[in-house]
């Protein structure tokens, strides 16, 4: 059995070709813009060629909007076409599969917007304000863009941290974490854009327009 897996939660997009023991046969990788709509379909396709692809496992982040919407999007046509499971993977997920035996909790930090971070943990995906997040009740392990920045903010707080140097998702990582929910017989994640904020985007108060006739 082979695996496609994909992620364009960061800054650059990235492809890893696995197989089913989670063994990485091939990466590729592209800047998020300017062309990813374009260059995503056709990395896609050098990946598979002459493959049986069996899964595709995409990271649903959060991250970025344009680079979500649009690896989510590849993946479900990809896997519909041919009639592949689909699987999607939180970043928080393909983190903790990148950083196996960590011995204290992992905190990953990406960046929202400026003055604004994602922060996952135990779970759960939060967004807080700059200086605004919560120190941990005990040793915690950091990872994520913003990894150096909330170490030493929460340092600043007293709190225990370990930086570690995992500063963006590896594709590979996204696949060996849905090979291993499905291993242990966990459900294929829904892949969908995980969104943390809600969206910004507000109906005008006097309601849509009539439909031009």
């Amino acid at each position: 059995m082979s695996l496609i897996a994909l992620d364009a939660s960061g800054s650059r997009a990235g492809l890893a070709l696995l197989d089913g023991d989670g063994a990485v046969r091939g990466r590729w990788s592209a800047p998020l813009k300017p062309g990813l709509i374009e260059t995503l379909p056709l990395l896609l396709q050098e990946a598979t060629r002459g493959r049986t692809i069996a899964m595709v496992a995409v990271c649903t982040g959060p991250g970025s909007f344009t680079g979500l919407r649009t690896s989510i999007a590849l993946a479900q046509g990809f896997a519909a076409g041919l009639g592949a499971m689909l699987w999607g993977v939180p970043a928080a997920a393909a983190y903790e599969r990148g950083l196996p035996g960590l011995s204290r909790p992992l905190w990953v930090g990406i960046r929202a917007r400026r003055g604004r971070l994602f922060l996952l943990r135990e779970g759960r995906a939060e967004a807080f304000a700059d200086m605004e997040v919560p120190p941990p009740r005990g040793p915690v392990a950091i990872a994520g863009e913003e990894a150096p920045f909330l170490a030493a903010m929460l340092a600043a707080k007293g709190a225990d941290v370990m930086l570690t140097a995992a500063r963006s998702i590896d594709a590979g990582w996204v696949g060996r974490a849905a090979l291993a929910q499905q291993q242990a017989g966990q459900a294929p994640g829904a892949a969908l854009p995980l969104y943390v904020d809600p969206p910004e985007a507000k109906l005008p108060a006097a309601g849509l327009r009539p439909a031009p006739l």
